[in-house]
């Protein structure tokens, strides 16, 4: 019976990869995100006015945050 707890809870390496690649891109659209807002010559958008900047780094950050929500219902579900 014991045995049984411990090999549900156990996860298959195809799921813990893709729950490290999740996070891993979490931080990723995350951080370029905060660079785009901070970073005033960000090598991409050179020459772009500060609100669209700061628009586009305000939407890949909130896309980050339902990147992340979604793999942790995704990761209680499993």
């Amino acid at each position: 019976m014991t045995y049984q707890k411990f090999r549900d809870r156990q996860k298959s390496p195809t799921k813990r990869f893709l729950l490290i690649l999740g996070l891993i891109m979490f931080a990723v659209y995350f951080s370029i995100g905060v660079c785009i807002i901070f970073w005033d010559k960000f090598p991409l958008l050179y020459g772009v006015d500060k609100i669209w900047k700061i628009a586009f780094g305000l939407l890949l950050i909130a896309y980050s945050f339902f990147r992340f929500i979604r793999l942790i219902k995704n990761q209680q579900h499993d």
